[in-house]
């Protein structure tokens, strides 16, 4: 499977990622987000085919996980994340979505 294809389903997010990568830690917003991958919307150059740490709030917003993967691909609107381990708690027994976090919630 080349690094463009996705091996998970995606659903849209709109969740503040805290990053870090080799041009600093940033801050921006997830746009869509799946077990084994996520885009974050951003204006920013971002170099592919390198290491990142991200963390964020998935499913309540007093509790961020933190996620290791590589930037598969990066482009003017943003860039595609590859897990390096899939989040398995994003989809439930019967394969749907669990219920995430959006920014448009929080109180």
């Amino acid at each position: 499977m080349d690094s463009n294809q996705r091996g998970f389903k995606r659903r849209t997010a709109f969740i503040i990622v805290e990053y870090a990568v080799k041009e600093g830690v940033f801050r921006d917003i997830i746009k869509n987000i799946g077990p084994g991958g996520i885009f974050i919307g951003t204006q920013r150059a971002i170099a592919s085919d390198q290491d990142i740490v991200l963390k964020f709030p998935l499913f309540s917003f007093e509790e961020t996980i933190e996620v290791k993967g590589r930037i598969a691909r990066s482009g003017s609107h943003g860039f595609a994340v590859t897990l390096d381990t899939p989040i398995e708690t994003l989809m439930a027994k019967d394969g749907r979505f669990r219920d995430i976090v959006h920014e448009i919630d929080r109180k």
